[in-house]
């Protein structure tokens, strides 16, 4: 079994994604699988993806990283939009990094750079490294994030809802990884109503069941039948 990769902690996770207009997928899709075969939990968006949409997976799923090709002429635009979501929303942390060969200019690249995206892979680099090695030195950067850091968290002193993503998504960070007395602590602080009063419902079985094929008819017939209602659905996959 694939040893998992870890950074402070927890497993590192990585968004992959092609920029928006873009339909060269196949470098991405190349890039995706040498992360996974590397340990990394991969959230992969596909193809033709805004930085509004790449910026919000990386804060719900509270990534390490964010790996976007970029092969239409406007890699500028759509690194330093993803890069200035992600750093209002107080997630700056969060590792940018990508590549367009040929069609992101050397000088576009420094601009990228001085502008705090974590590193542009060139053609040179891809001849020096190769595939496996740009991806090691993605992971390296992405490593150094701790996600489990104590100031990630001073933030989180009142309660909140679930629209609150950034929020939502630290809390699910520390349920999963961190001790569980810090955990409760912090919950605490932030729980909005009595979880005493909310139904727990599991879902589990063999593989094709149709656990998944269930749980969209269960979601698709409560929203439409209860509007307005609030579902946490958490989908563990191991």
């Amino acid at each position: 079994m694939q040893k998992s990769a870890e950074a402070g902690g927890t497993p590192l996770r990585i968004i992959t994604a092609a920029a928006i207009f873009d339909g060269h997928d196949a470098a991405i899709g190349i890039f995706r699988r040498i992360f996974q075969s590397m340990g990394c939990e991969v959230i992969h968006l596909g193809h033709d993806r805004g930085a509004d949409e790449v910026a919000r997976a990386a804060i719900q799923e509270d990534a390490h990283c964010v790996a976007i090709t970029s092969y239409q002429g406007g890699a500028v635009e759509m690194f330093t939009h993803t890069k200035q979501i992600l750093d209002e929303s107080d997630f700056g942390h969060v590792s940018l990094v990508g590549g367009g060969g040929g069609t992101i200019l050397p000088n576009e690249i420094q601009h990228l750079l001085n502008s705090n995206i974590a590193k542009i892979y060139s053609p040179e680099d891809g001849r020096e490294l190769g595939l496996t090695g740009m991806v090691s030195d993605a992971i390296e950067r992405a490593s150094k994030n701790n996600l489990l850091d104590p100031k990630r968290f001073e933030s989180l002193k009142e309660p909140i809802n679930a629209d609150n993503h950034p929020s939502v998504s630290k809390l699910l960070t520390l349920a999963e990884n961190a001790d569980e007395q810090i955990f409760n602590q912090i919950l605490e602080k932030v729980r909005s109503t009595d979880g005493s009063k909310c139904p727990v419902v599991g879902l589990t079985g063999t593989g094709g069941a149709g656990k998944s094929s269930l749980t969209d008819e269960l979601m698709l017939r409560i929203q439409r039948d209860n509007p307005g209602t609030k579902i946490a659905l958490l989908a563990t996959d191991p």
